[in-house]
């Protein structure tokens, strides 16, 4: 079932257009991966949903019906630019956030408990927000975000400024959030985090949606039939052995194990080019290259880009 659906949403500033019929469907429990570049449409899109402003045009549902304006309270939202006030008391702030989501004093008193202490920011409580480091505030406000317990949360970036480890703690709590049913949706620079955790993507650019599909399904589609290869043995004339039918892309021969990425071309198998490989060198390894989603990223917004400007 899916929990949010946007269907042909438009939004219109003077002089701009921000989403140009832009359509998504995001299922329950999954992580839904909202890319595109910086003005793309995102952030604007995020801010629909969370009805911060609304829509020109296009429908909102929330749980299969259309999305009501008490629908906040089960939407968490951890925006790109944090907004913890500096001067007040970490545990004060966080109280005061968690009980103006619908929280009870009681409830959110256990709740935050249970969430510093699995961070270990106990010692954090009396100390002002202006004392904490840009890693400790972020945590804090991550914390503020997921308290209430919303059936969606919206994550902006929400691994700026955490070192590593603090970003695969995040990381680790974001999965275990959806182990336990909660939906997400992610929006992110990020593509080595795409992969990790989504489980699904909504690709944006110049306010339209370019790409939609679960992350398997598009980094399948966006395969050009290369394959890396390790190898032992001579490689005199090595366009000429493999033939017409195969491109070399690279080839390194430093050392003596030889490595070459080799494309095949219209439309022959990875067995055939396997058979000739195995009847020249002794193969040590054979791999189908699959793009990132990195490159898939650069691949789809550059060939759109072309396309508005042809």
């Amino acid at each position: 079932m899916e929990i949010f659906q946007a269907n042909n949403v438009v939004k219109e500033f003077v002089g701009h257009v921000a989403l140009s019929s832009v359509s998504i469907s995001v299922k329950e429990a999954s992580i839904f991966g909202l890319l595109g570049p910086n003005g793309a449409g995102k952030t604007t899109l995020i801010r629909i949903i969370n009805q911060i402003t609304a829509p020109d045009s296009g429908e909102l549902f929330f749980e299969g019906r259309p999305i009501k304006a008490d629908d906040i309270y089960q939407i968490g939202y951890l925006p790109e630019e944090r907004g913890l006030y500096k001067k007040m008391k970490v545990g004060e702030q966080a109280l005061y956030l968690a009980q103006l989501k619908g929280m009870s004093k009681k409830d959110a008193l256990k709740n935050l408990k249970i969430w510093f202490e699995k961070f270990e920011i106990q010692a954090w409580w009396g100390k002002k927000v202006e004392e904490l480091s840009k890693g400790m505030a972020q945590k804090v406000q991550f914390i503020t975000t997921v308290i209430h317990q919303p059936k969606l949360l919206i994550f902006d970036e929400p691994f700026t400024g955490f070192d590593p480890i603090n970003t695969n703690l995040i990381k680790n709590e974001i999965l275990e959030l959806k182990k336990n049913g909660t939906t997400i949706i992610f929006s992110t620079h990020n593509m080595s985090s795409v992969e990790e955790i989504c489980d699904h993507i909504a690709l944006l650019n110049q306010s339209k949606k370019i790409l939609d599909g679960q992350i398997d399904q598009v980094k399948e589609k966006f395969k050009t039939n290369t394959f890396e290869v390790q190898y032992r043995g001579d490689t005199p004339d090595l366009e000429y052995r493999l033939g017409a039918n195969f491109k070399v892309l690279e080839h390194d021969v430093n050392d003596r194990l030889k490595q070459m990425k080799v494309q095949f071309l219209n439309g022959n198998s990875n067995n055939e080019l396997l058979k000739i490989l195995m009847n020249q060198f002794e193969i040590v390894s054979f791999k189908e290259v699959i793009p990132s989603m990195n490159d898939v990223f650069i691949h789809v917004v550059e060939q759109n880009n072309l396309e508005i400007l042809r």
